[in-house]
């Protein structure tokens, strides 16, 4: 699979783990059995996975010289907390 990092799949990823997390939480706080292991499978699927995908790409850049700063990957690490944090106070606003 060859997915490009770009701000607009950061803030996709952002924006899929901020709806995505708490209702998985909800979901195993209901099933009422000991959720540590659930709620760390839960974070590593719904959070890990797509932030690397949309932040980090699924590819080696080339070029890419090990003690520079990469400006394009902060930028997309911003989009994706500014994404997540927007869609969080969206969804408490709308609660």
């Amino acid at each position: 699979m060859n997915l490009a990092p770009t701000p607009v799949t950061a803030a996709l990823a952002g924006a899929f783990s901020a709806l995505a997390l708490p209702a998985a939480s909800r979901w195993l706080a209901a099933s009422g059995s000991d959720a540590g292991t659930g709620f760390v499978l839960a974070f590593l699927l719904l959070v890990a996975l797509p932030a690397h995908a949309g932040v980090l790409g699924l590819r080696r850049p080339e070029g890419t010289p090990a003690r520079a700063v990469d400006k394009p990957l902060l930028v997309r690490v911003g989009c994706w907390l500014g994404a997540a944090l927007v869609v969080s106070l969206l969804s408490l606003a709308l609660a």
